[in-house]
């Protein structure tokens, strides 16, 4: 044969495996045999020995072709993979269908459990596995990656491409496809072979796999696989895909994004009509996916599955219910981390009975004591649970726990492990009252409890437990992210000497690292280089990493946007710059001008917080520390909440704004969005510095004192008009 005609019949070799792959792995027909397919796939792969220039990156003899990888790295996905709220109840989904109403609609008092809303439902078996982030670029697979944190993930492509029922590349239906399905193929084919695409689903392990591997396993004397869900999870981190090939994974889809110029687009009208473009493209379905018209419908699918989920060769945990039309999820958006048009409604939580033996106590890295309960180990939801949190002693003195007691444990899905009641009529007599230490287990300092809080803390702020804690939480992913540096490493550095804080981590040379145990040329020269690249960091990440009492991540990032906004900074004409830099001590030239009240007026943020923050930024232990961490060249990056061109130019940007009163074109919440999205700050109390108080029907209070400080009203109609 010619090299044209080899190259054609490898051409050739591949559609056809493709075809039949296709055929067995998503539409489970078997249309050739499997020694057959196997000798098919032979032909080619000898033919890409011998001609190596031909081979593509979609050849099917590619899927576990790739070297083992050292490590994982970092991939960004193009938009968030977010989590779900939950619901364990009818009435639950009954208050998320009301919740969802009365943000879409002013007229809220016809809104309650009889509300008929005008959508439907996308009813989905939830599937107990790893969620996976497909890229694909004109139709071909670039990448593969976990979700990690939602917004950054794991590069696992080498183990993606094991999975057979991903396709290396997009089937492109025929036009009259597209027709039966009521799609607009010229759109959908034009957005896949000019652009990018995110194709999200559940990559899952079957029961059958896994019963065939643990018997595989159990004869070669390897450990066996817990369940289905960790086994899913263990292949796709695998740093060789040959590994993860063994495991024979499937892979379902939940949602197709298109992009346009880096910016999401709508190509399809429905959820179950992305279900049904993602199988026309080569990707399975769960096929129970269904259309509900109301909730009484996703009631009676939730029930049955509930009662007929082990007749699947899949694990469920729920029902995943979804607004079925698009539309409706760009008016509702994102709370938090989670869309406000799903919900993930669980199946009842798997209980099981055990003892407490006893009851420790640990040290928190805000000096938090909290009790944990020893127990005789019991089996749940596939995992052994041995310990389980008691939270607090006002928790321990609602439900009457006791040592020995025999009590009700419950773990839903992989939620932490929960108390739900005591069985008092078990009891002996043996029983011991659960006290709460009078001094630290750790270094034995007074334990106390401060004013109305629940918690009991080390009176001791330098205490080890609380020190090695603080540091750990540091140099944590969501915090500053240092490589190489977990808890073990941390106490093995103070034990040492080392450090006494967090400050003290960049002071360490190679030399120090190389004297200790576990430490060679190359895991101290990663350690001193993963600090060292992490000096100039976003100023929301640092300021959570400091560990302050009450701020987590969300309150972190507002209150810098509090900063930039309210001028705080004293950036002034560097406003219209995307980012800043400012170093530590002009950190704690800022928070000298703060307190308590100034932080009060931030939006979501109480006395608590405001009175935490300030606490800490006085207090010299703190001072001393930071004051050390900046002779190490600390640059803190401030990135402009509205960094856009258009909001710059916006008549909004840098403008206070409060919202009274209900609006008829817009929710407040749907106001407060575009404020902030133009580069605006909305605040929760009106107050002299207040540029423009908008009033709707019924504005109440704060129009008459705005009016009494001179403060510029705005109608809706004026906003509206602003904001064109």
């Amino acid at each position: 044969m010619t090299k044209n005609q080899i190259k054609t019949r490898m051409t050739k070799l591949k559609e056809e495996i493709n075809f039949h792959r296709y055929n067995y792995h998503v539409l489970d027909k078997e249309t050739i045999s499997e020694s057959a397919l196997d000798t098919l796939k032979h032909e080619l792969f000898k033919l890409e020995q011998q001609y190596p220039e031909y081979i593509t990156a979609d050849s099917p003899t590619q899927r576990v072709g790739s070297q083992a990888v050292e490590k994982f790295v970092k991939s960004s996905h193009f938009s968030p993979m977010l989590s779900l709220f939950d619901a364990f109840s009818e009435g639950d989904m009954f208050d998320w269908q009301e919740r969802i109403g009365r943000f879409l609609f002013s007229n809220k008092k016809t809104i309650d459990k009889n509300f008929q809303p005008p959508w439907t439902y996308y009813a989905e078996p939830k599937l107990d596995g790893l969620a996976v982030n497909l890229k694909y670029h004109q139709g071909k697979l670039i990448e593969g990656a976990s979700r990690g944190d939602g917004k950054i993930g794991e590069n696992i492509t080498s183990n993606i491409k094991t999975i057979e029922s991903i396709p290396l590349e997009l089937i492109i239906p025929k036009n009259t496809d597209f027709k039966k399905n009521n799609l607009d193929g010229d759109k959908i084919i034009q957005s896949i072979k000019s652009s990018w695409i995110e194709v999200r689903g559940e990559a899952i392990m079957t029961k059958k796999t896994l019963e065939k591997l643990n018997l595989k396993y159990q004869a070669e004397g390897k450990t066996l696989l817990a369940n289905t869900r960790n086994g899913a999870a263990g292949s796709l981190r695998q740093l060789d895909p040959k590994l993860s090939a063994e495991r024979k994974l499937q892979f379902y889809v939940y949602d197709i994004i298109f992009y346009k110029n880096n910016k999401r687009v709508n190509v399809l009208p429905t959820r179950q009509q992305a279900d049904k473009l993602a199988k026309m493209l080569g990707f399975k379905i769960v096929s129970h996916n269904n259309l509900c018209q109301n909730l009484e419908e996703v009631f009676a699918f939730h029930k049955y599955w509930e009662k007929n989920k082990d007749k699947l060769d899949f694990n469920i945990d729920g029902v995943v219910v979804k607004v079925n039309e698009f539309d409706f999820w760009d008016k509702l958006g994102v709370v938090g981390k989670a869309p406000r048009y799903a919900m993930a409604y669980k199946f009842s939580a798997e209980q099981g009975t055990t003892r407490i033996k006893d009851v420790i106590w640990q040290v928190g890295r805000t000096g938090i004591l909290t009790p944990t309960a020893v127990l005789e180990p019991v089996k749940l939801g596939g995992a052994i649970i041995s310990r389980a949190t008691l939270h607090n002693m006002d928790e321990i003195k609602r439900l009457d726990i006791m040592i020995n007691d025999t009590i009700i444990l419950e773990r839903a899905g992989d939620v932490i492990p929960k108390v739900i009641s005591v069985l008092k009529n078990l009891r002996s007599g043996d029983e011991q009252k659960i006290c709460t230490p009078k001094k630290c287990p750790m270094c034995e300092s007074e334990v106390v409890r401060l004013g109305d809080e629940v918690a009991y803390r080390c009176s001791n702020t330098r205490c080890f437990a609380v020190n090695l804690r603080q540091i750990t939480h540091f140099v944590s992913k969501n915090a500053m992210d240092i490589e190489n540096l977990g808890p073990k490493v941390v106490e093995q550095l103070i034990n040492s000497g080392l450090i006494s804080d967090f400050a003290d981590l960049y002071s360490i040379k190679k030399g120090d690292l190389l004297l200790l145990e576990r430490f060679a040329e190359k895991s101290a020269d990663n350690l001193v280089s993963s600090l060292d690249n992490k000096k100039r960091v976003d100023l929301a990440r640092f300021i959570y990493a400091l560990g302050i009492r009450h701020v987590g991540e969300e309150s972190a990032q507002t209150l810098v946007e509090y900063l930039w906004q309210d001028g705080i900074l004293g950036v002034g004409k560097d406003k219209g710059k995307s980012e800043i830099e400012i170093s530590i001590l002009d950190l704690l030239s800022i928070f000298s001008r703060l307190d308590v009240k100034n932080l009060s007026e931030i939006d979501d943020f109480g006395p608590k917080v405001s009175q935490s923050l300030v606490d800490y930024f006085k207090d010299e232990h703190n001072l001393k520390i930071l004051k050390k961490l900046d002779k190490f060249n600390f640059r803190l990056v401030i990135k402009n909440p509205a960094n856009s061109q258009s909001a710059q130019n916006s008549k909004i940007f840098g403008k206070t704004f409060v919202i009274t009163g209900s609006l008829d074109s817009l929710t407040r919440e749907g106001a407060k969005a575009k404020i902030k999205e133009l580069g605006g700050k909305v605040l929760s109390a009106v107050s002299g510095k207040l540029d423009f108080l908008i009033a709707g029907e019924n504005p109440g209070s704060k129009l008459t004192k705005s009016k009494e400080l001179g403060v510029k009203t705005l109608s809706e109609e004026d906003f509206l008009k602003m904001i064109k």
